[in-house]
């Protein structure tokens, strides 16, 4: 469900004062920011945050496209790691076999 036009976005408060600090020297220092929950603003953008993502703090260049979304739609919480099975191992190591072929051929030119 969407936010209220009359409230506005929601953007941490602390937040937006780490950015109107830095706002003025445009360094490229980085933002170490929990609040994954906080909009992007246009003051946002050419900003790196550091988001958390429940374990490390993962990083995100802010970019005009991202304007409107959430902080945390760029820091993924879970990893994916591959679907199972035994159709699935085959496939991959007959995947690793082409590659290496390649290799061997690419060096041997």
């Amino acid at each position: 469900m969407a936010r209220s036009l009359k409230k506005g976005p929601f953007v941490n408060a602390k937040l937006l004062k780490k950015i109107q600090k830095l706002g003025s020297s445009k360094n490229t220092t980085s933002i170490k920011t929990l609040s994954r929950s906080s909009t992007i603003v246009p003051e946002m953008i050419d900003f790196t945050f550091l988001v958390h993502d429940g374990k490390n703090y993962i990083s995100v260049k802010v970019r005009e496209e991202m304007v409107g979304h959430k902080l945390g739609e760029f820091a993924p919480t879970t990893k994916f790691s591959r679907h199972g099975g035994k159709m699935q191992r085959d496939i991959e190591k007959q995947a690793e076999v082409k590659q290496e072929a390649q290799l061997k051929t690419n060096t041997a030119k």
